[in-house]
């Protein structure tokens, strides 16, 4: 994908790197990147400063606006889509098309063809008269097609452009993860140890604050993760519209090039039938070939009438893409919901630690003070 991820500390800034096309769920560690995008993390980890109070805030700001700004076009796409008005017309064009039916005139259709040319003409101008209407109805299916192959591209736009920013997100996420753990395991140790020997308030503040200072910035990396989950989500539910999309572009497909062609057929059938029959000059061979051409036009009507029948019963979505994206669904709420709690847990365990901490702090600074 020629599309690029940028990661930087300022919103305003940019940093080109290759999106992957593939959404990772569960797993959330180096292994989702390039070993370029694994470099990329690195380098970028290393600029990130805990202490700065302003980092923390704006920290991967940029990607949550984008994934904002996303959202709310893929809402539109949605809102403004009336497949209903479609599947409306369709059945308009069945209903007129067995509205039509060559043997309305009493006797059946071949009757008429022992009662001269002003029965053909009869025939004609119901024809012209459902033609009209038929034709109608074809010109505005076509542009609905039309417009929703277009749709469909945009989508797919849309799909690649979430995965970009899903990478984006994700990359942000492992970088802060990568500083953070180097800060708690290397800067604030050494903080704490320097406070513990020392014995100074302000070594043991400067330890607090650095402290107060990861939490922050762990909150704001969850933050993120509930972004990415955003976007994540975001995939199935483009492909669901998009599948709709094809779903209903296929039957108007279907009802352009086989229901009407097929209707058409039949009147060509009758016409040929009439002038065939006129053509006859013994009553033998007129039964003959009009019982002939009787079951040949059965068996037209017939296939033409199941067709019609099955795709007018058939639905927009099949049961089984339905099944698929709402196991999807479910699996990524419940892969959420056991985020969410590790989150809890990782925070309350600190929460304990910092208490404790802070005890042994007090302890220590009352046992400086009686010496």
């Amino acid at each position: 994908m020629s599309d690029t991820i940028t990661l930087t500390l300022n919103p305003t800034a940019a940093a080109p790197i290759p999106a992957e096309p593939e959404l990772e769920a569960a797993k959330m560690d180096e292994t989702i990147l390039t070993p370029e995008e694994q470099k990329v993390v690195d380098e970028f980890s290393k600029q990130i400063d805990i202490n700065d109070t302003n980092l923390v805030l704006q920290y991967g700001a940029a990607a949550q606006q984008k994934i904002a700004g996303f959202s709310e076009n893929a809402l539109n796409s949605v809102r403004t889509k009336d497949l209903g008005e479609v599947g409306d017309m369709i059945t308009d064009l069945v209903t007129e098309l067995k509205g039509f039916d060559i043997n309305e005139d009493e006797g059946g259709f071949f009757s008429f063809l022992k009662r001269g040319a002003n029965k053909i003409a009869g025939l004609k101008a119901r024809y012209d008269k459902a033609e009209v209407n038929v034709n109608r109805i074809v010109s505005a299916l076509d542009a609905h097609q039309i417009q929703l192959l277009k749709d469909i591209a945009t989508l797919d736009q849309m799909y690649e452009l979430n995965l970009k920013y899903f990478k984006e997100l994700s990359m942000y996420i492992l970088a802060g993860k990568k500083k953070l753990k180097e800060a708690r395991e290397v800067e604030l140790a050494a903080l704490v140890a320097k406070a513990k020997a020392s014995g100074l308030p302000e070594d043991a503040q400067k330890a607090n604050d650095f402290d107060a200072m990861c939490t922050r910035f762990e909150k704001k990396l969850y933050d993120l993760e509930l972004t990415r989950t955003i976007s994540l989500q975001m995939a199935p539910q483009i492909r669901l519209v998009q599948n709709n999309d094809t779903l209903m572009a296929e039957k108007i497909q279907s009802t352009l090039v086989n229901t009407i062609p097929l209707w058409k057929s039949q009147m060509v059938i009758a016409m040929g039938l009439t002038h065939s029959q006129q053509a006859m000059e013994a009553q033998k061979a007129v039964t003959d070939m009009t019982n002939e051409l009787l079951r040949k036009n059965s068996e037209a009507l017939k296939t033409a009438t199941i067709a019609t029948a099955k795709e007018s019963e058939r639905g927009i979505v099949d049961l089984e893409t339905l099944q698929k994206t709402n196991e999807d669904l479910i699996s990524t709420l419940d892969e959420v919901v056991r985020i969410q709690q590790e989150g809890k847990e990782k925070r309350r365990a600190a929460e304990v630690e910092l208490h404790r901490i802070e005890n042994e702090m007090k302890a220590k600074l009352l046992d400086i003070k009686n010496l």
